[in-house]
């Protein structure tokens, strides 16, 4: 047995002995695919820099293929375009991280959690390095699967490592959001990127009783996956999945170049919550759906929000009394939003994401706590 299928047979063996891979099929993909062929470079964050910078890891470096089989993120692209190839000697990157691919336990999980079944047809959304197209095309088959990628560069490289595997699904070059630019009928769609919202053609390409996975976020950094099921042209209705998912927003629904943030003068009053709490994966969830065009930057108890669409402001800084007071300025009062939103979760029990759900129709699309009559927060269509 050569080097790579050992690895990859070790590196499946502690995936299935950790539960994450329960379906023979899924896990003869996972023994079947090469990662090596989809990761050739990658970057590695430098220890201790600040602004993280990256150093490019090729494959005549040692330990190299021990990396590719460990389970983990491996970034292949900086700011929609500097590749680790571009990097040359011992100079590093700095950016942020535009593709990657993600990590086994994460791509094999999403795929069980979609429920595909023999004979399924599947849109994915984010070809990415083709790793996780490649897994679907050997579970589901080349007929079965059609694969939608942004970045043409990103595309292209999929494209040749997928064809170098031996499999052969229906890639496309495009906006994903947009769906299959063929139109069609899907069982399954499967997204490899986050969205601020739903769009709505995957609404009208899944079939009704098909199901959407897809990572909910948006400019705060807050994500959520969410899996629904269509109930109509146009609608649908899920939960929100346990754990911790992340993706790179989808470049459409990315925040504008940020400008220079200048902290002015505002309205100061007491908050009635602890700041720490946006800080925390759910506190900063609910904050982000209270305030859905606002990034939030700061660490512990003083945060800061920055509406992007109006300039608004809200910092809170520490009380000489004790506890925190916020400063608000702008025509919307983003930590009022943010509060009211908050307390409202602490009044549900705070429960993790698990405990939310999504209901997408005609007049909108709107997360919930607990059931459809519960608090909630339309997201920004």
């Amino acid at each position: 047995m050569s080097t790579s299928a050992q690895l990859r047979a070790a590196l499946v063996d502690s995936l299935t002995g950790d539960d994450k891979i329960t379906d023979p099929a899924w896990e003869d993909a996972a023994r079947a695919v090469p990662r090596e062929l989809f990761v050739g470079s990658f970057f590695v964050p430098v220890p201790g820099s600040n602004p993280t910078a990256y150093r490019p890891a090729h494959k005549d470096e040692p330990g190299w293929l021990e990396r590719v089989y460990a389970n983990e993120t491996l970034i292949t692209q900086l700011d929609g375009r500097t590749r680790p190839e571009d990097v040359t000697g011992s100079s590093t990157a700095t950016g942020t991280p535009s593709s990657s691919s993600t990590l086994p336990s994460l791509v094999l999980r999403m795929w069980h959690q979609l429920g595909t079944e023999a004979g399924h047809r599947v849109l994915e959304i984010g070809t990415g390095t083709g790793y996780s197209t490649a897994l679907g095309a050997h579970r589901l088959g080349d007929s079965n699967l059609t694969s939608i990628e942004y970045d043409p560069q990103v595309g292209e490289a999929a494209a040749a490592a997928i064809k170098a595997a031996g499999y052969s699904p229906r890639l496309i070059i495009g906006d994903g959001l947009l769906g299959d630019p063929d139109g069609g009928q899907y069982d399954r769609l499967i997204a490899t990127c986050s969205v601020r919202y739903v769009p709505l053609p995957w609404l009208h390409q899944v079939r009704p009783g098909g199901r959407i996975l897809v990572t909910l976020s948006g400019w705060s950094y807050g994500f959520g996956l969410a899996l629904l099921v269509v109930t109509g042209p146009g609608e649908a209705t899920g939960r929100f999945l346990p754990g911790y998912t992340s993706f790179m927003i989808a470049r459409p629904h990315d925040r504008p170049p940020r400008q220079s943030l200048s902290l002015l003068p505002g309205d100061e009053r007491p908050t009635r919550i602890d700041p720490e709490i946006i800080g925390t994966w759910t506190g900063n969830w609910v904050a982000q759906l209270a305030a859905p065009s606002a990034e939030r930057m700061g660490a512990g108890g003083q945060q800061i929000l920055w509406d992007v669409a109006t300039g608004s402001q809200a910092r809170t800084l520490p009380n000489p009394a004790g506890g925190w007071t916020v400063l608000q300025r702008g025509p919307l009062r983003l930590w009022d939003q943010v509060e009211s939103a908050v307390e409202a979760w602490q009044e549900a029990g705070q429960p993790h994401q698990e405990g939310f759900g999504i209901t997408v129709s005609g007049s909108g699309q709107r997360v919930w706590i607990g059931h459809e009559d519960g608090p909630g927060w339309n997201l920004p269509i």
